[in-house]
């Protein structure tokens, strides 16, 4: 069963537009111009362990016989529904601090919120298109996609009914392939972020209500779900999430975009570097709110329409189909290429000017015949491979900030959407 989450509401020129569920719809006007819109575990080593985390040889038999390659250095954590594989593969060099004179490099993330494999094949697919560009990706993972439904007894959200969600819980079939894209996903350098668990968007239980001390409830269980997935489902034949997930996890999306100010409470108590829930923000270098490095939606431009929508495919649907996500099909050509457009439309901004990092969230649905997700892959390829340009997951782009000289930071946070500095890159960061 596809699944769909709550998006935020939404400014359509002026006007207010509902967020939708499945389910139920929820009117949450949030903006000024855009929408808001891994059987077995293979036995500690016990001997030294190479930096690549493998063994030097490769797989013997009894007589000392080389049989295949080396097995990967796993350290089971808890049930083993996660290992400590040593460092993550397949990330870049080590930040440097930006020299006198030096042009910024234009950072970009894609971010894909709930992360789940609803059997729409589109989590493998961007794991390819990732792969084929050198790209990072952050998938903030809704805890609940790794409990059945027949475990739900085991949530507790914080004001609301025992087990409840507003975005369904998956098929087994589906949680055993979100678990081997997961595991995918960190092996390839991406980040593994989180979107929380039940997307409680509107009435009392909404997140927008939470306390510091709730959050802190809704995290611990998201990470629960996390670790302790092959207890909860019961599987036995499906290898180890690759990381200690509580030392992976820096970041998060909250549902809708609502929240944001009671979750830095607790984030900034949990050591979390960066949070990527504000909505609306423009189109400059990041600051950080209260200790928590705040990387926040963007509005963009909105081609043929005078006012800007922010940078999830979500918000730029609901500025042409309204509430539906299969509005009318003759209408599609056009509105792919105008999300095309917005995303390029913010890139080049971006680019050309203050060199701001552009941060686009994505959801793997299907929304209007998969116009959003065919854009989002037309756009990465026409950002890949530029001068400068750096495709990262939040993660990556957080260890890079926090190497950063904070006035030089400050100079770069001067400049407007679009704006260069006057005598060039190669006189302003002196």
């Amino acid at each position: 069963m596809e699944k769909t989450h709550c998006r935020s509401g939404e400014v359509k020129a002026g006007r207010v537009v509902p967020e939708i569920h499945r389910r139920k719809a929820l009117g949450l006007g949030l903006g000024i111009t855009a929408a808001l819109g891994i059987a077995g575990c293979a036995a500690a080593s016990t001997g030294a362990v190479p930096e690549s985390g493998r063994g030097e040889s490769g797989r013997a038999d009894a007589k000392g016989t080389p049989t295949g390659p080396p097995e990967p250095f796993t350290t089971p954590i808890g049930d083993g529904s996660t290992a400590d594989t040593g460092p993550q593969p397949n990330q870049p060099d080590k930040p440097v601090r930006l020299q006198r004179g030096e042009t910024p490099p234009q950072f970009v993330v894609f971010s894909w919120d709930g992360a789940g494999e609803v059997g729409n094949g589109l989590f493998p697919r961007f794991l390819k298109l990732a792969k084929d560009h050198g790209a990072g990706m952050t998938f903030f993972l809704s805890g609940l996609y790794l409990l059945p439904e027949s475990k739900k007894d085991l949530y507790h959200p914080p004001n609301n009914p025992v087990g409840a969600s507003d975005i369904g819980y998956l098929k087994d079939e589906n949680i055993r392939n979100t678990l081997k894209y997961v595991r995918q996903a960190w092996l390839d350098g991406h980040e593994i972020g989180t979107h929380f668990n039940g997307h409680f968007c509107g009435g009392s239980g909404s997140v927008a209500k939470w306390t510091p001390e709730q959050w802190r409830s809704e995290i611990d269980q998201a990470v629960s779900f996390v670790t302790n997935w092959r207890t909860n489902t019961g599987f036995t034949d499906l290898e180890p999430l690759p990381f200690d997930y509580r030392k992976e996890l820096i970041g998060s999306r909250t549902p809708c975009l609502l929240g944001q100010e009671n979750l830095l409470q607790t984030a900034r108590e949990l050591g979390w570097r960066y949070d990527a829930s504000s909505p609306g923000g423009r189109q400059v270098w990041p600051s950080k709110k209260d200790g928590v490095w705040d990387l926040p939606l963007q509005s963009m431009p909105f081609p043929g329409h005078n006012f800007e929508v922010l940078s999830m495919d979500y918000n730029i649907l609901a500025n042409q189909s309204g509430n539906s996500t299969k509005g009318v099909p003759s209408s599609y050509p056009a509105w792919r290429t105008q999300a095309v457009g917005t995303y390029l439309g913010g890139f080049k901004r971006a680019y050309e000017g203050n060199r701001a990092p552009l941060f686009i969230g994505n959801h793997f649905e299907q929304w209007n015949g998969g116009i959003y997700m065919d854009a989002v892959e037309e756009a990465l390829k026409g950002m890949a491979g530029r001068k400068d340009v750096r495709l990262v997951s939040f993660r990556q782009f957080t260890d890079w900030l926090d190497a950063q000289d904070l006035q030089v930071l400050a100079k770069l946070r001067a400049l407007d959407p679009g704006e260069s500095p006057s005598g060039g890159w190669g006189g302003y960061l002196t």
